[in-house]
């Protein structure tokens, strides 16, 4: 088997790895730091469409994390991007706090539909208007699949239930553009001069964190924060590069042993 390459990018999660909504995970902000130290750079991947990217960081930078807004990959950018690829006018279905990441995109007479985290709008009235538009041949774009997410009070349903009714009772596939897909891992790289096999994801999701990024060619760290579940790291082949207690042990692992 050829040697790894020299580590030279971290992808780091950030619901469930760094915080749980307003409350840190214990010792993420000084880990970070300490991780800041090492000559790698540092991207901050996230699925997350509960809040526009600039919500985002002002919970984090409140929380103490030291984050640039350009360090930040969300899949709402991913999202952006391809409907200004395919230039169409989406049906969105995200949670209100999202839509300023798709300021000056149209949607006054919608082609597309495209479905986030959305429970507000998650009734019988929009699903049936998303249902008519994908059958009269608009595409079903998913920002992510995600069969759920870790809230404080407990785990809730994401997005992926509401994106495969969709799919079933329109026969069609949708296209995700967030994590796990291979082309969001290689697009949160993009500009780090770094390729998949010198670059290593830490994550609390087994299949969409760890089992994405090792599908695109790097290593994964599982994180037994968040909405890891027991035996989480025996629901992915391969198995995972690893799996830590939390994202302090995953960078001191970095730290001591990647380098």
């Amino acid at each position: 088997m050829a040697a790894r390459r020299a580590l030279k990018a971290v992808l780091v999660d950030l619901s469930g790895t760094l915080h749980i909504e307003d409350s840190a995970v214990p010792g993420a902000q000084e880990a970070l730091k300490r991780l800041r130290s090492a000559p790698v750079t540092i991207r901050f991947v996230t699925n997350t469409t509960k809040e526009c990217k600039r919500d985002l960081l002002e919970r984090l930078t409140k929380l103490g994390f030291d984050i640039a807004e350009n360090e930040i990959f969300t899949s709402l950018t991913a999202a952006r991007n391809l409907l200004e690829q395919k230039q169409v006018q989406p049906l969105l279905l995200v949670d209100d706090k999202a839509l300023p990441d798709f300021t000056g995109i149209a949607t006054d007479d919608p082609n597309a539909v495209v479905v986030g985290l959305a429970p507000e709008h998650f009734h019988y009235e929009m699903m049936n208007r998303a249902f008519r538009l994908i059958l009269d041949g608009a595409p079903l774009i998913a920002i992510h699949k995600a069969r759920y997410f870790k809230k404080k009070d407990g785990l809730a349903l994401g997005p992926g239930p509401f994106v495969a009714g969709l799919e079933y009772a329109t026969d069609t596939k949708a296209t995700v553009v967030g994590k796990p897909e291979k082309t969001f891992f290689l697009e949160a790289l993009r500009g780090t001069d770094c390729a998949p096999e010198e670059a290593v994801m830490i994550g609390d999701d087994c299949r969409d964190d760890v089992g994405g990024a090792q599908n695109a060619g790097m290593r994964g760290i599982l994180v037994r924060t968040g909405k890891y579940r027991l035996a989480d790291e025996d629901k992915i082949n391969p198995a995972p590069y690893l799996t830590c207690e939390n994202f302090p042990e995953a960078v001191e692992h970095i730290l001591e042993h990647l380098l």
